[in-house]
């Protein structure tokens, strides 16, 4: 069998997660082709990724290109290439492809929160995603959140295929040297929260005045906003905004954070979390579905619309109370799991398509 695997939309150090995601899995799926060969379809940001790697003369940065290219000459690729069955890790398909496709739905905000996207950004979510939804042999959810809303949404199951964690967080456990600052990845759109938790984190100062913030991520819709907030609340001196950073900077703040939050209105998985917990950080986050189920018992839980349910978390956090099985519970989370799974998943959709 051979697998074709869509990476068309993947813009390095621009979408945040999903390109975690996607490099992790493509390493182990490869380390379990058992016979099987994978070919990564990339764009020209991109370029190599995977031992075998057709780059496609298409930028991911110009969206209306690529999406063009996504849909009109992809399908073209694929049959050159003679792939059996496709996986798609960004949320849409080739529609014209006419071969099994497996497509991983990440979260459905366009549909649970479209006041987040753009007015002209959301004609292009809500219907190459619910064609995706419908045409697709086969779907793949990260979480049994996002599981539930396929089905509410697009009348779809999907089989669950939790994210993995890479071994390199819970070799931070072992040697952390927590510094007197919190923690708190994430891109600057809206619904991640970052006004209320600066909100908050004035408040928390009062008592722990060498307390500092440091904010990682991909710059989103709600950067001005953000940096609006920390003129205002008087915080330029102790939140520190370094936008995206490479991996090993990553690493070297959960080494050193004293605690970890997340404050998120909304999450299809919440990778962060899981990242923290494996690596030993004492964690406070949102207690929104899929990070009550990821978390509870693991790390602190608040309600990410009250200001009071935060400050009482991060208190308690500071305090010590915060759960410390964190890393021992982590280690079920693999990316050879999330393989394997999506392998079966892709087995099984080409096995469909053959019987048919």
């Amino acid at each position: 069998m051979r697998i074709g695997i869509n990476a068309l939309y993947l813009i390095p150090g621009g979408v945040g997660g999903t390109e975690t995601y996607l490099r992790n899995l493509v390493a182990a799926l490869e380390a379990r082709a058992a016979g099987r060969e994978i070919v990564v379809f990339t764009n020209r940001e991109t370029g190599l990724l995977g031992a075998r790697c057709a780059v496609q003369p298409v930028q991911a940065r110009i969206r209306p290109w690529r999406i063009a290219y996504e849909q009109c000459l992809l399908p073209v690729a694929l049959a050159r290439h003679g792939i059996d069955v496709v996986l798609n890790p960004g949320f849409t398909m080739p529609i014209a492809a006419a071969i099994p496709q497996v497509t991983v739905f990440h979260d459905l905000q366009h549909m649970r929160h479209p006041e987040y996207f753009r007015w002209f950004d959301l004609p292009f979510w809500r219907l190459l995603l619910r064609a995706s939804a419908r045409r697709s042999t086969r779907l793949i959810a990260v979480s049994e959140a996002t599981r539930q809303d396929l089905l509410k949404y697009y009348g779809r199951d999907a089989a669950v295929v939790p994210h993995g964690v890479e071994e390199e967080f819970f070799a931070i456990a072992a040697r952390r040297e927590p510094g007197d600052f919190l923690f708190y990845p994430s891109t600057t759109h809206p619904h991640k929260n970052h006004v209320r938790l600066l909100r908050v984190f004035a408040r928390l100062r009062r008592d722990h005045p060498a307390l500092r913030l440091a904010l990682t991520g991909v710059r989103g819709f709600a950067e001005s906003s953000v940096r609006r907030a920390i003129r205002e609340l008087g915080l330029e001196e102790s939140v520190e905004c370094r936008g995206w950073i490479p991996r090993e900077e990553l690493l070297e703040l959960y080494r050193c954070a004293r605690g970890f939050v997340y404050p998120s209105l909304f999450e299809g998985f919440g990778m962060p979390v899981l990242e923290a917990l494996a690596a030993g950080v004492p964690a406070a986050c949102s207690g929104i579905e899929p990070l009550r189920s990821l978390a509870s018992g693991h790390a602190l839980l608040f309600d990410p619309e009250d200001d009071d349910s935060m400050l009482d978390a991060l208190r308690r956090l500071l305090a010590g109370e915060a759960p410390k099985t964190g890393a021992a519970y982590a280690r079920q989370f693999t990316w050879g799991r999330a393989a394997e799974l999506t392998l079966q998943v892709l087995e099984d959709a080409y096995r469909r398509k053959s019987s048919s």
